[in-house]
């Protein structure tokens, strides 16, 4: 199969998850993204189209987080990375009193990074 075909395919579950899975103010939608090197999620409220929390391997707790860890001679892997973004926008949207969200893994498989930022999450308070 092409990359396109691998794309394309995606695209496909994506769009027949987004059918189903909706975020409103009271449960936003933690929307997932997953680029080669690095991850992002954000709680999105649907009804009023507007991103409530955010966080990603960008943001700069991650990245002094990583750093650390390099400094230290330590090697970090990219799922232990996306389980810190999970923790990060738990915690922010805990900080803006969002207890429950609905899970859109952007048509990605639920294993690996996904599945580690998920757990992440959860472990610090959100529930799904």
């Amino acid at each position: 199969m092409s990359a396109l075909g691998k794309l394309d395919g995606r695209d496909r579950r994506k769009r027949r998850i987004r059918k189903k899975v909706n975020g409103t103010a009271a449960r936003p939608r933690l929307c997932v993204f997953r680029s080669n090197v690095h991850m992002y999620a954000q709680a999105v409220d649907d009804e009023a189209h507007k991103v409530l929390a955010g966080a990603s391997s960008l943001s700069p707790e991650v990245a002094k987080a990583v750093a650390e860890k390099k400094a230290a001679g330590e090697t970090l892997k990219k799922a232990e990375v996306a389980a810190l973004v999970g923790k990060l926008v738990a915690e922010r949207c805990q900080a803006k009193s969002i207890k429950a969200v609905v899970f859109d893994r952007s048509g990605y498989q639920y294993t690996g990074r996904v599945k580690n930022l998920a757990d992440a999450a959860r472990e610090a308070g959100l529930e799904f």
